[in-house]
């Protein structure tokens, strides 16, 4: 059996964005199953003590601009710092990622088309119009996994994923669980990748 790993994040996020490739890379070479949890970062911060990009101090806010700049060298990627369409209201897009799953489809593919979108074409993803269109872009049925995004039993499944990263202890985009281990942050990528080559125990607070 395939080993297990959840997946938070949220389209809208810059972190999950850049980790998002590295990630999946490792997850073929492991065979990971992964399972994809959008979860609405607002909510999750205002649970667990985050604050929204707005409300951050000014001296935080340029470290941010900095860091992004120096991860996308790291990672090799080119994208806008401040994209036209950004921030947007997200729940449709991750709503999509949820309709796909629910259908059996496999998310990635329009996952990362939307990161890209995002990112690097600066396209608006809180439109329905172009979400169809980037799910029809890798074989998904864009009109049918749209308007499934926009009902009440996705939003019930986006919920419950944030209720999930709650009792995980997630607090932020990206974050991986593997065996109740948190990595959180698309810069604890290669401490993931060590504990699968170790194949050692989960790491807890216990201590």
């Amino acid at each position: 059996m395939a080993r297990q790993i959840d997946y938070y994040f949220s389209i809208q996020s810059p972190w999950a964005y850049i980790g998002h490739a590295l990630f999946e890379d490792l997850a073929r070479s492991h065979q990971l199953k992964v399972n994809y949890k959008p979860v609405l970062l607002v909510d999750l911060f205002s649970e667990t003590g985050g604050l929204p990009l707005g409300k951050r101090h000014p001296a935080r806010q340029r470290y941010r601009l900095m860091e992004m700049q120096r991860w996308r060298d790291k990672r090799g990627l080119n994208f806008h710092i401040r994209p036209k369409h950004w921030p947007f209201d997200v729940k449709l897009a991750d709503g999509t990622v949820i309709a796909a799953m629910e259908a059996g489809h496999n998310p990635e593919p329009f996952l990362r088309r939307a990161f890209a979108g995002v990112w690097e074409k600066e396209e608006n993803l809180a439109d329905a119009a172009t979400l169809t269109r980037l799910a029809d872009e890798v074989g998904l049925p864009g009109t049918q996994l749209v308007e499934r995004a926009a009902t009440d039993a996705v939003a019930a499944l986006y919920e419950q994923n944030r209720q999930d990263a709650i009792a995980a202890d997630v607090f932020g985009s990206p974050a991986w669980v593997l065996d109740g281990e948190i990595f959180w942050g698309q810069d604890r990528i290669e401490l993931l990748a060590d504990a699968l080559k170790a194949d050692r125990k989960a790491y807890t607070a216990d201590v």
